[in-house]
This record gives structure tokens, C-alpha cells and sequence, in this order.
């Protein structure tokens, strides 16, 4: 399975679920951990949990292999690594703090960008 079509399994598994404000984010200019980002909402601690549970249930039953699942303990964020996809289910107020989608729009620094 290619990263784009486990894009889509990752966002049909969060739309099943009701998933809220779902926003894939190319990155593969930006790092090497993924080709994709896919940060969505959850309105309460268990949806958090279900929406990342049906993401691993999905992926797993495509022969996706899940690298690692990380925060379902208390399920205000939980991190899904499918390898080529980068999975973050949260809470709206910790997606608020975050700004996780702000940080990976800036994009690459150009190399005179660097310069002091």
C-alpha cells in the first residue's frame, strides 16, 4: 500500500468514528519520518481512544504494519505511527496548544534562511 492510499485508509477509519476537522499534511519535503501527518480531533477522552483505536483495527486488517501507538493511557493525544504516516488524535484544547498544524505549514527553511 503506497502512503497516499494509507492516507485515505487513515482518514476513512477517523470520518467512521466522526472524527472532527481531520487535516492531512504533506511533509515529505520536511522530513524523513513520514510522507504524511493527519492531525484530527476528538470531543472527549474515549472518542480520542476510539478514533485511534479504529485506526490501528483498519490499518492492521490492510496488512499495515503499526509501529507504535503512544498516549491512549489518558487519551488527550494519542500518536500513531504507521511508518509513512504520522497519525495525531486529540483532544480540541491540546490541538489548540500545539498548533501542530501551523508548525509543519511553515515548510522547510531555506539554506540562506539559516545564516545568521
Amino acid at each position: 500500500m503506497d502512503s497516499d492510499e494509507l492516507k485515505q485508509l487513515v482518514i476513512d477509519a477517523l470520518e467512521d468514528i466522526k472524527g472532527q476537522d481531520i487535516v492531512a499534511l504533506e511533509v515529505k519535503g520536511q522530513t524523513d519520518i513520514a510522507d504524511h501527518m493527519i492531525v484530527a480531533s476528538g470531543g472527549t477522552n474515549r472518542q480520542v481512544k476510539a478514533l485511534a483505536e479504529s485506526v490501528v483495527v483498519k490499518a492492521k486488517a490492510a496488512g499495515v504494519p503499526v509501529l507504535g501507538v503512544e498516549g491512549q493511557d489518558t487519551a488527550e493525544w494519542v500518536l500513531i505511527d504507521l511508518a509513512d504516516v504520522i497519525v495525531h488524535v486529540m483532544l480540541p484544547q491540546v490541538r489548540e496548544f500545539y498548533e501542530l498544524e501551523r508548525l509543519w505549514s511553515l515548510g522547510p527553511r531555506k539554506p540562506e534562511e539559516n545564516q545568521l
